[in-house]
């Protein structure tokens, strides 16, 4: 009877294992988990072009560097505020670009690539253009980068990517941009569920090229010949042309603005704008400080930064000085009639930097003071001061894009112009100024503007504890990720650019 149960039993199990093998592949594919092959190729565009909106490491070093927002506080804050090395921010631009941006652009081209005859010609060069953007802010920032081997996790299987020189990436961006640039095609298919310029080629081109006038421009004091034919190329091929071809990220309540988010919450009273641009903004009556300052005028606290407390009057507005950390800026606004730190001018957090505010990465008025440098310097054709008057006049116009109470009228536009005219005696300069100015919020543009030409011509932080040697910081640190997982091909790096802090140039910035 027992050795009947047991062969009962058996028999049971192994028509039960028969039974579960039979469907066993398709039982356990999992038919719902996307992957980049599953995935409409487009949508890993968009997230990419979602997050070449910027870090906050622009709030913290690239806005520092350049004196437009600071922070008196440390800890997690300390940045270009104190001239000091904070590697938990250093990484956010790396963290955010390689991860977002150029591991999805990395498997679109994987995929699209690997293909003889890509049937959407279009995405293609589109996602070559965006990642030709990432890598060169990249670059900018710490010098030499992961390139070549980037974002190749997935096709090529490289978790270690090596390094490029800085020098090799620029000469093999400015390829990539004019050979994508002139790939695309209105003839093509059109991919109109992009959400940067919806499908529209000729927008496309045209960021294309203004993208390769910033490549030539960021090169002009390492490599004029090379700038010079980069720059004319661009502009021959056609650039932006209005506000309405900007490279703009258009945030919402489910992709919100990086620097909206850290001004509205947890760093609501901690930043600042500084002094100097205040009042360089104040000493010629430039009607954009009206539109960007917020001062909560009386404030000894965080809760006392209401709606109903900010003034935006421009003779209101006090900046705050470099130089101090949370001990000591309390006598300084003390010295200056204020209530507390508190009191000092603040971007208008509500309107102009809002968790749903646009982020411009490249913009017409940029590319138009940039031709206007180019024109000064005799690389291209055209009037300098045509292209700087509407540079200036772009810029004024995009404060109604934050929100039209803060926009600025015509009337006020011209008048700024007539009593601030272009001087060509001055024209580097006047040109680095406004240059400086269009790229508020705009971080990693400002800082690499004012490394490349020197205007601003700012005074260093006198801040008493630093960890450079130099006037100003020159480059952000490499993660401290890459120093323990990729140390080989990060030393590679700084053996051939140099030691890995604060002060070392840029190959560009020599």
């Amino acid at each position: 009877m027992k050795n009947k149960l047991y062969r009962f039993l058996i028999f049971g199990l192994i028509f039960m294992g028969l039974s579960c093998d039979k469907n066993f592949d398709e039982i356990n594919t999992n038919n719902v988990d996307p992957t980049s092959e599953s995935v409409d190729p487009i949508f890993l565009l968009n997230n990419a072009i979602i997050n070449t909106s910027f870090s906050n490491a622009q709030l913290i070093y690239d806005l520092g560097v350049v004196q437009q927002i600071i922070s008196p506080n440390s800890g997690v804050l300390t940045g270009a505020n104190y001239n000091q090395d904070n590697r938990d921010v250093t990484d956010d631009h790396w963290v955010k670009y390689y991860e977002n941006v150029i591991k999805n652009t990395g498997d679109i081209l994987g995929q699209l690539q690997a293909e003889d005859a890509p049937d959407r010609p279009n995405l293609l060069q589109m996602t070559r253009l965006v990642q030709a953007l990432t890598f060169m802010i990249l670059t900018d920032e710490y010098g030499d980068i992961p390139y070549s081997e980037a974002g190749k996790g997935v096709s090529d299987q490289i978790v270690l990517p090596a390094y490029d020189s800085q020098e090799a990436i620029y000469a093999d961006l400015i390829n990539e941009v004019k050979e994508a640039t002139a790939g695309l095609s209105a003839s093509a298919p059109s991919e109109n569920g992009e959400v940067l310029y919806s499908g529209d080629i000729a927008k496309w081109k045209k960021f294309g090229n203004s993208l390769l006038l910033r490549l030539g421009m960021h090169i002009s004091e390492v490599n004029p010949t090379l700038a010079e034919q980069t720059v004319s190329d661009a502009f021959e091929a056609g650039l932006m042309e209005s506000n309405e071809d900007n490279y703009v990220i258009r945030h919402d309540n489910n992709f919100t603005n990086n620097a909206g988010s850290l001004l509205n919450s947890t760093e609501a009273n901690n930043f600042y704008m500084v002094s100097t641009f205040v009042d360089f903004l104040s000493s010629t009556n430039d009607p954009r400080l009206q539109s960007l300052a917020l001062r909560f005028v009386g404030a000894t606290s965080g809760p006392e930064q209401t709606v109903e407390a900010g003034v935006k009057d421009a003779e209101e507005q006090v900046g705050m000085p470099m130089g101090y950390d949370n001990g000591t800026i309390g006598g300084v606004a003390s010295d200056l009639g204020l209530a507390s730190f508190y009191d000092f001018t603040q971007v208008d957090r509500f309107l102009v930097a809002k968790q749903t505010a646009p982020m411009y990465i490249i913009t017409y008025s940029q590319t138009q003071l940039l031709l206007a440098e180019a024109a000064t310097r005799g690389w291209i054709g055209g009037d300098a001061e045509t292209f700087y008057n509407e540079g200036v006049r772009a810029h004024m116009q995009l404060m109604a894009s934050y929100d039209e109470s803060v926009a600025i009228m015509e009337e006020e536009i011209d008048t700024y112009l007539t009593e601030n005219p272009f001087d060509t005696a001055n024209a580097l300069e006047q040109i680095g100024n406004q240059y400086w100015i269009s790229c508020f919020l705009n971080g990693p543009e400002a800082f690499a503007n004012f490394r490349r030409t020197g205007f601003p011509d700012l005074d260093s932080n006198p801040y008493p504890a630093q960890d450079i040697s130099t006037e100003f910081i020159n480059r952000l640190t490499y993660p401290n990720s890459e120093v323990a997982t990729n140390n080989e091909n990060l030393g590679a790096a700084v053996s051939r650019m140099g030691a890995d802090n604060l002060d070392t140039n840029v190959w560009w910035d020599q």
